[in-house]
């Protein structure tokens, strides 16, 4: 069963149930305020008789004598019919009214019975009221006991009314009533069933664009809704945020893959280059020595060279695959989200020895020592092996990319926070470059193969920096060098 349909169902069901509530309440309301208006007319009318009666009553034995003066009323001056039954006498005492259409009022012993069990409980009210028919005609029938002064019951006025209008008036309000609940519960049914489905469109829209999802690519597809910010417009609003940050971390995934696969496929072209290198190295050294052995003669100079520059090229190779393996177990540390360990360190002297280390570095540019007093009582939270090979990374790559000129470093204070700018006159970058160079294997050079490298370097360096909480900005010019200035929060326990 579908929720439109449920919907309808519970709504038609609501009002039907409130309609009947409604027409019941109203058909007895005024059904009894009709009827009640009747009796009191009905009743006033016996009392009013009975009051009348009881004045003239003289007992003999022959039993009760009315002076009730009937016959002179006029047939026409009332709708009400009395009639008075001597229950010694068995004998009717009826109005003008009554006498003109010659009909005779029922009493039956039941109703003498019911009377006399009333005198005898000494009820303030001995009377009761009946429904009946008299020639096919519905009449009201009020039954009042006329007793003695030894509270005997001797005789019945009755006083009866027809209510065949009355009652013609109640069955058309019934069905009526019935007839109009009816066409409203299938009015109300009809429009229901359209509101429900104006209501629900904006989810069947849902459902379609889901479905169009998921049997395609098309992730930017969004759910039209121009309503007002009611349930649907906000579960709307919801799912089409839901579809957004599934489209990020959809985009994200697949960058992360396609650099995944970059990843392993450089790591595995800078690992054939070496092993190539080694493999062939090894097979020139092997040949080389077995033709040796099968002679039995010392090796010639130019064999022992030769065994020299390959085992020389092995270990230059050897290292370079050590540094690699070392730079991407690092970057495999920071995928896996692997804590650094941070105490307070005082930069100045962590600084002063990178500064001197760095001048045994290979290099052809000259080594420049800026001012590095803003480093005075400077204190960072960091990892000192880290921040050692971050301000490492950035002084080699300098000297890498400075043949001539000069890379000079200083160190400046910014608030809260210590600069260490690394600047050379090297070969530079483009400006399209600069968003990728802390890519993993990106090499700006790369197509010019103006250097050696793995292109690992600035990627751990920019981990590094994060995992500081700091951060790197990067001035460039093709042909005329780079500037890196590295930020990192500090505090200054001793500054004035």
């Amino acid at each position: 069963m579908s929720l439109r349909l449920r919907l309808t169902l519970w709504y038609s069901g609501i009002l039907a149930i409130t309609m009947l509530l409604f027409g019941i309440v109203l058909y007895f309301f005024l059904n009894y305020f009709l009827y009640d208006q009747i009796r009191q007319d009905v009743k006033r009318e016996a009392v009013n008789s009975s009051t009348r009666i009881q004045k003239s009553i003289a007992l003999s034995q022959k039993g009760l004598v009315v002076d009730l003066e009937l016959e002179s009323r006029d047939i026409y001056s009332t709708n009400t019919f009395l009639q008075l039954y001597n229950i010694a006498l068995k004998s009717y005492n009826r109005s003008a009214n009554l006498l003109y259409y010659d009909q005779t009022l029922p009493i039956s012993q039941s109703t003498i019975d019911k009377l006399q069990r009333q005198v005898d409980k000494m009820e303030d009210e001995i009377g009761y009221f009946e429904k009946t028919k008299i020639v096919n005609q519905d009449f009201l029938i009020y039954h009042l006991g006329i007793t003695d002064n030894k509270s005997k019951l001797i005789g019945i006025l009755q006083s009866a009314v027809p209510i065949g209008s009355y009652e013609r008036t109640a069955v058309t309000l019934r069905y009526t009533l019935i007839i109009w609940a009816i066409l409203t519960v299938i009015v109300a049914a009809s429009l229901g069933w359209f509101l429900a489905r104006k209501a629900l469109k904006p989810i069947e829209r849902v459902i379609d664009a889901a479905n169009q999802i998921e049997s395609g690519d098309d992730l930017e597809k969004r759910i039209h809704y121009d309503g007002p910010l009611d349930e649907i417009g906000r579960l709307t609003n919801t799912i089409n945020g839901m579809l957004s940050r599934i489209q990020i971390t959809y985009v994200e995934l697949d960058e992360a893959y396609r650099a995944q696969r970059r990843f392993v496929s450089d790591a595995s072209h800078e690992l054939r280059t070496p092993l190539t290198t080694i493999r062939g190295n090894v097979d020139l050294l092997e040949k080389m020595w077995k033709q040796t052995s099968g002679t039995k003669e010392l090796a010639t100079p130019d064999q022992v060279q030769m065994s020299l520059e390959a085992m020389h090229d092995i270990a230059g190779e050897a290292q370079r695959m050590s540094r690699l393996v070392n730079d991407l177990l690092a970057l495999a540390r920071a995928d896996a989200g692997v804590l650094m360990e941070k105490h307070p360190i005082e930069f100045k002297p962590l600084v002063h020895e990178v500064v001197r280390r760095a001048q045994l570095l290979e290099h052809t540019a000259e080594w420049q020592v800026g001012d590095l007093d803003a480093l005075e009582d400077a204190m960072v939270q960091g990892n000192r092996d880290y921040l050692q090979q971050l301000l490492f990374i950035f002084i080699e790559n300098a000297f890498k990319y400075t043949p001539t000129g000069t890379v000079a470093i200083e160190a400046i204070r910014r608030n809260s926070f210590i600069g260490i700018r690394i600047s050379d006159t090297g070969i530079g970058m483009d400006k399209e470059d600069i968003p990728h160079i802390f890519d993993r294997f990106y090499r700006a050079d790369l197509s010019r193969g103006v250097t050696t490298g793995t292109g690992l370097g600035l990627s751990i360096a920019k981990w590094i920096i994060d995992e500081h909480d700091g951060s790197v900005e990067v001035t460039t010019r093709k042909d005329e060098g780079s500037t890196f200035l590295i930020w990192l929060p500090a505090n200054f326990p001793h500054a004035i």
